[in-house]
Order: C-alpha cells, then sequence, then structure tokens
C-alpha cells in the first residue's frame, strides 16, 4: 500500500504544549486555594471544560473562559476581581507561550518532506496555531495546514481526500490516542502513536494495539522507518 500523504499534530507531537497548561493549572490552584482544595478544583475545572468544548472549542482562550466559570462556581461568587484579574493574566501568557519544538522534530520533518506531502493537522483557535506554526520555525516543511474544530473519522477522509488520493493512502501521526489515532483508523488510514509523557485527561483511550495499521513509536524520528515498512509490507 503506498502512502502519498502524511498528517501531522501540533501541540505535543511537534512542540511543546501540555507543559505549559499544567504549570497554568497549578497557578491556578494557587488563586483557588482559599475557597477549595486541589483535588475538587481540578475535578471542577475538567468538568466545565468538557461542557464548554461545544462552545468555546480547544485552545487557550476557551481554556481562560473555563477556569474564570470554575472560579466563579466554586467560589460561590466571591471570587475577588483581583483574583479574576490574575486568572486573565494567566490564560494571557498561555497565548504567549514560547514555542519550542521538540527534540528532533526539525530532523524527522526534513527527511519525512523529502519522502510524503505531510499536512499539519491540528485543533484549536485558528489565529493561536497560526502564530505557533509561525512562530516553530517549521512551516515551510508543510504543504498543507488544516486547523479543525474536532478530529473525527470523516475530518480525515476530506482532508485527505483533498491533499491526496483518500485515507487509504495517508498516514496520521500524533500524541493522542483519541484525536490522532482512533479516527484515522476509522477512515482507513494508517495511524501511529507518539506518546508525550503528559496527556490531558480528555485526549486519552485504550490504544488499538491489535489493529493492523496502528503502531506505537518512540519518537517522530522513527516514522521514515515504519512507513518504509508499510510501503514494503502494506497491512499486516
Amino acid at each position: 500500500m503506498s502512502i502519498s500523504v502524511l498528517g501531522l499534530d501540533a501541540d505535543d507531537t511537534l512542540w511543546h504544549n501540555e507543559t505549559f497548561y499544567q504549570s497554568t493549572r497549578q497557578r491556578f490552584n494557587e488563586l483557588l486555594a482559599d475557597f477549595v482544595d486541589t483535588k475538587r478544583l481540578e475535578e471542577e475545572i475538567e468538568a466545565t471544560e468538557r461542557r464548554n468544548l461545544g462552545l468555546y472549542g480547544y485552545g487557550a482562550k476557551g481554556f481562560t473562559l473555563s477556569m474564570m466559570e470554575t472560579a466563579i462556581q466554586v467560589s460561590e461568587g466571591k471570587v475577588s476581581s483581583q483574583a479574576l484579574g490574575e486568572i486573565l493574566a494567566i490564560g494571557r501568557e498561555l497565548m504567549n507561550h514560547p514555542v519550542e519544538p521538540l527534540p528532533g522534530v526539525h530532523e524527522a520533518l526534513e527527511a519525512l518532506s523529502a519522502e510524503y506531502r505531510l499536512v499539519l493537522i491540528t485543533k484549536g483557535d485558528l489565529f493561536h496555531q497560526e502564530s505557533k506554526l509561525a512562530a516553530s520555525g517549521l512551516g515551510s516543511f508543510f504543504s498543507g495546514v488544516e486547523i479543525v474544530s474536532e478530529k473525527k473519522a470523516d475530518t480525515y477522509t476530506r482532508i485527505f481526500s483533498r491533499h491526496g488520493a483518500g485515507p487509504e493512502h495517508a498516514a496520521m501521526a500524533g500524541n493522542s490516542i483519541r484525536s490522532d489515532v482512533l479516527p484515522a483508523l476509522e477512515a482507513g488510514s494508517y495511524a501511529a502513536l507518539i506518546p508525550f509523557h503528559l496527556v490531558w485527561a480528555h485526549e486519552d483511550a485504550p490504544l488499538p494495539t491489535d489493529h493492523p495499521r496502528f503502531a506505537e513509536l518512540p519518537s517522530l524520528a522513527e516514522l521514515p522507518r515504519w512507513l518504509a515498512g508499510v510501503a514494503k509490507n502494506g497491512a499486516r
């Protein structure tokens, strides 16, 4: 089976992202410590985020709004305007965090772009994701950029048909089982999980270890070898 198009996730696949969300959550916990314990606050912000995804979508802006909503809720409206201002400030910092490509990414993209048409497929706020790609210095490796509200099987079918010969001749790689692996496999593509040590609970799911088109790889640097094996042997 020949693969001509390779889709790549952005956050925590090409550059650090969840690291900054974790530090922001820690500061949020400290701001609300007088009202609620850390465990309950983390449960509340997680529930608020999930509830708001359909309204705000993914990204730092929606997360900031969810932090403010949670702060008002758990404090029963007693949170100070100063604390709300600090929440806005840490949300703004999250929007402006430095974009640091993960080790070996530049070299891997050089090798992959010589063999495949690379398409960046990421969720989140359009302006923020475009800004991060520009700041990363990796944009020249991609022939297409797709910033989507959600990653589903029909998302991959549409994107891989637009940029190539369809999902059966494409592969997707990223750090999220729920977004980068399962829907790509459902669409008929190959999919590789590139794990990152921090995972948002919303993106976790059981590994499809028995699926013939799935592989878990230790790093992006292993993708060229795996794809070459796919081209040679096809699905197991």
